[in-house]
């Protein structure tokens, strides 16, 4: 969102190779194989801001040692560099986010094999969107996001995603540059709400539910159709991610609502989705041939 899952294929692979036939070359090892060299890139949905335990390399990053990457990491027995940070966004792989944290592209070269990304959310301000759309008093005692920011029928936050569509476009070429022979895993952002939310035990309208839920899904379409113009894998969170939104039973969310009920940062994955998305990630990596 583990390490003892990792035994599994070096055992079978010994087992293959002792029941060899007579005469035949013996498989290599699963062990003897050097690791894939993964990289994940991307903002706070990958970082899992207070999902413990928390890495200490980066304090600044407000990184979790169970973000997704780890988790995949560990599925995959990939050996990962992971320079995602809480509240980054495009300029910060080519540029410092913090003094003493490095442009994230700098952890790409030509000999990694996998990289992992979830980016836009910051660029688009779709965190603030969120936060601003909360309401504690039921309607009309309020006012609501979804018509303070489509005023005449024109969608803002819709506008700004489609704009920023090229920007990623060009992330994903900058990608490709430096590190030539990974395949790249673009992954969308969750499922925060079901259809209408569910007011009041998350403090969002039905309307405005809907309008965040809608916008977090365009970008991740825009995510989406710029892998598949890059010949990059996208990795779908949001509809696996049904049922586990912040309006599902504290136990059984994969998102956090405005409110964590757990150590993990409002509206951002929690351990458990984390674990989900990970776990995708790594079927997807399988699926693509980069590991057996």
């Amino acid at each position: 969102m583990k390490a003892r899952l990792l035994a599994l294929p070096a055992l079978l692979a010994l087992c293959a190779a002792a029941f060899a036939a007579p005469g035949a070359a013996a498989a290599p090892a699963a062990a003897d194989r050097s690791p894939l060299r993964y990289v994940a890139l991307g903002d706070s949905f990958a970082a899992a801001p207070l999902v413990r335990p928390a890495d200490p390399s980066n304090p600044a990053c407000v990184r979790s040692l169970s973000g997704y990457p780890r988790v995949a990491a560990a599925l995959l027995g990939a050996d990962l560099t992971d320079v995602s940070c809480s509240g980054a966004t495009a300029d910060h792989l080519s540029g410092r986010q913090h003094p003493r944290t490095a442009p994230q592209y700098e952890a790409l070269s030509a000999e990694t094999d996998v990289v992992s990304i979830t980016l836009g959310g910051n660029d688009t301000a779709l965190f603030n969107l969120a936060t601003g759309c909360v309401n504690l008093l039921p309607e009309p005692l309020g006012r609501s996001c979804a018509a303070t920011h489509t005023p005449g029928g024109e969608d803002v936050y819709a506008a700004a995603v489609d704009a920023w569509a090229p920007e990623f476009d060009a992330v994903l070429d900058t990608v490709a540059r430096r590190a030539p022979r990974a395949q790249v895993f673009v992954l969308g952002y969750g499922a925060y709400f079901r259809p209408g939310g569910c007011f009041p035990a998350q403090p969002f309208w039905a309307r405005d539910a809907d309008y965040v839920q809608r916008t977090v899904d365009r970008l991740g379409g825009v995510l989406r159709a710029s892998a598949e113009r890059h010949g990059a894998t996208f990795v779908d969170t949001a509809s696996p991610g049904a049922g586990h939104d912040s309006c599902a039973a504290p136990a059984d969310r994969w998102i956090e609502g405005a409110v964590s009920t757990r150590d993990a940062f409002p509206l951002h994955p929690n351990a458990a989705g984390s674990r989900a998305y990970g776990t995708a990630l790594a079927a997807a990596v399988r699926a693509s041939g980069a590991v057996s």
